[in-house]
């Protein structure tokens, strides 16, 4: 049973020349991977025989248990000491009468023993809470028993009836994780906005903070009700991080209108704040399990850096990165002595290695590949960077087919989503289902992508169709000019805002691309936002967001394809899934409509059952093989030689 289940999840060699498109498209062999306190027992799930499975594995990899997780969108895996596993999973419902939306993704915390692997669901047997966990906010010992912390929504009860929905508002609470005995420990906000909580050793909750989201103001209490910070935050950008880098205070994050997101650290009994890590991009902070204090941090970057404020947990972080040259590191996840790591590696020629690392030993042993693929098939992939037409420099990431002379490329532009996002030099499956057929793939990073500062992200507010659109293709002009790809044969290819992108490419701008593929895209920018204040209630702090970052209402049918669609001038293909609750399935409906009433040629792929993040493999590979076989009907690869 253990080499069985450890050859699935390991690498295999292909014997063909190119990797089939499943290999893909499918959700990977490794998908997520956790260690236990003790660092004895390694949780992980891939593919067993084609089987999305949760594999638990002890220090000798010898498996203790394995559970099939099939279809379920699992959104994080987690242990409890050495004897339990928390699984963080999502499901896509409808809505019953009185909601202002249809659908709604709720979210669920399976508790799994390990010993008897009888699973059971935080909050299953309290009818008074419903719409599943809202939010987790971690795991504590107490007098030799664990406790999750979960906020949910608490139904009110009526003696004659029973219980009724008064608001949608968070009710934080703490689980017993041996018995599921859920009890409030700090009550709802009342008033339309959100809460947020700190929590400390034992569970206690250390600060509160409260957005009132009608006069855009917030405040901070301490675990005694004392006021110790307040503030003004008209787009509602201001959260908890946690207990701060010091004993007694806590860390605000806060993005302040022109000035990006600043972390400061508070006293809990009150004072001045005190900014931290001024001009670091921050992409993660690490708290320890016990305090909850923040004891370092990830930094953004083309690869990503660590930074603790313990030596010991330092001189590790470095030797990690060190083990592994010329390769983007990824820490997930350590054990509490922080001697053993779980560790991703990707880059050229590792389509995603996944490794135990013993730091009292020194030695790193694979334990599955995400993409097992021969590494001579992974397309090398670098970053770059160019020239915009107004001088502003943007980076992006190339990738090149693997074996081909990078001389007249059939190139596919690939911008991302967000589009406050960026890509990185890394193993994306997409990208390199593309390079695999022969072509160079570009995935500019434009103005408005983050990870480059403040003012490179703010400039692109309001360039929704304009000098954002502009950005990407002159990245295939500096393609062109450098030789490295062929200008006439060029597709525009994306996901939600990139699917925005690959429509405007061939709408907003002509004469540039062969097709355009959408996947998810955004084709009617004014109806997106006008959907989007109706689902939030109205909310003004979102309206504010909006104003600032794509337009004002009356500019917004200027940037929208489906209002060009008569213009488009290539083939299009538009794919969307039917559970999409972030860019409605709609959007690409109307799309489709308006490109065949204007005689325009146009595919629609509907992928049932599918939401926004493709969380599903039948419906991800679904993707992939349309996208890619559309963009190869429409602009043929070189043939092999």
């Amino acid at each position: 049973m253990a080499l069985l289940m450890l050859a699935c999840l390991k690498s295999a060699a292909w014997a063909a020349d190119v990797p089939p498109l499943s290999l893909y498209g499918n959700l990977p062999g490794v998908e997520r991977a956790a260690i236990s306190a003790s660092g004895d027992r390694v949780a992980i799930i891939g593919l067993v025989n084609n089987v999305r499975t949760l594999v638990i594995l002890d220090q000798n990899k010898k498996p203790l248990g394995a559970i099939p997780v099939d279809d379920a969108k699992v959104r994080g895996l987690y242990w409890v000491g050495d004897d339990r596993i928390l699984l963080y999973k999502s499901d896509t419902v409808k809505l019953g009468p009185g909601f202002i939306t249809e659908k709604t993704e709720l979210y669920a915390m399976l508790v799994i023993p390990v010993d008897t692997l009888k699973t059971w669901m935080v909050f299953e047997n309290n009818p008074r809470i419903t719409g599943g966990v809202r939010q987790f906010y971690g795991v504590q010992q107490r007098d030799g028993r664990y406790y999750g912390y979960f906020s949910g929504i608490a139904m009110e009860q009526d003696f004659r009836s029973g219980p009724y929905l008064k608001s949608l508002a968070a009710v934080l609470y703490e689980v017993d994780l041996q018995n599921g005995k859920a009890t409030i420990i700090a009550p709802r906000f009342e008033r339309p906005g959100f809460r947020d909580w700190v929590l400390g050793p034992g569970g206690t909750v250390r600060a509160t903070l409260d957005f009132d989201s009608g006069t855009g103001s917030w405040e901070i209490r301490n675990a005694e009700k004392q006021e110790i910070a307040k503030g003004k935050n008209g787009l509602g950008r201001v959260n908890l991080v946690g207990g701060g880098t010091t004993p007694g205070t806590i860390i605000l994050a806060e993005d302040r209108e022109g000035e990006g997101e600043r972390w400061f650290e508070i006293p809990e009994v009150g004072g001045e704040p005190r900014e931290i890590l001024p001009n670091a991009s921050i992409d993660a902070a690490y708290l320890d399990e016990d305090t909850r204090q923040m004891v370092g941090w990830r930094e953004e970057g083309d690869v990503p850096s660590y930074h603790f404020a313990d030596t010991f947990r330092q001189k590790v972080a470095n030797a990690t990165v060190k083990a592994f040259p010329n390769l983007s590191v990824h820490i997930k996840d350590w054990n509490k002595a922080f001697d053993q790591l779980l560790v991703m590696t990707e880059g050229p020629g590792d389509p995603q290695t996944w490794w135990r690392v013993n730091i009292r030993t020194g030695n790193a042993s694979e334990i599955g590949t995400s993409y097992p693929m021969d590494p001579t098939m992974v397309g090398p992939m670098r970053m770059i960077r160019y020239k915009a037409a107004d001088g502003l420099e943007i980076p992006a990431v190339l990738t090149l087919p693997p074996g081909r002379d990078p001389k007249n490329l059939p190139v596919v532009i690939l911008p991302h989503g967000g589009p406050s996002s960026r890509d990185y030099p890394g193993f994306d499956w997409w990208a390199q289902a593309f390079a695999s057929r022969g072509y160079a793939v570009l995935q500019p990073n434009f103005r408005g992508s983050t990870g480059y500062g403040v003012a490179f992200q703010r400039a692109g507010n309001r360039e929704w169709g304009r000098k954002m659109q502009s950005d990407i293709s002159d990245g295939l002009a500096y393609l062109s000019a450098q030789g490295i790809v062929d200008p006439r044969r060029a597709c525009i290819v994306g996901a939600s805002y990139g699917g925005y992108a690959a429509l405007a490419g061939v709408t907003l701008q002509q004469g540039l691309y062969r097709c355009s593929v959408a996947v998810a895209g955004v084709s009617d920018v004014a109806k997106m936002a006008i959907t989007d204040i109706r689902e939030s209630g109205s909310d003004k702090a979102l309206k504010m967001a909006l104003a600032e970052e794509v337009g004002a209402k009356s500019d917004l049918r200027a940037i929208s394809p489906v209002v060009f669609a008569a213009k488009a001038d290539a083939p299009v293909m538009l794919i969307h899934g039917k559970d999409d609750l972030v860019v409605p399935f709609e959007q690409s409906r109307v799309m489709e409509v308006a490109l065949r009433a204007a005689g325009k040629p146009v595919e629609m792929v509907t992928l049932p059952g599918e939401d926004h993040w493709l969380s599903r493999s039948a419906t991800r590979l679904a993707m992939v093989e349309a996208s890619v076989g559309f963009v190869m009907k429409h602009n043929p690869p070189d043939p092999v030689r």
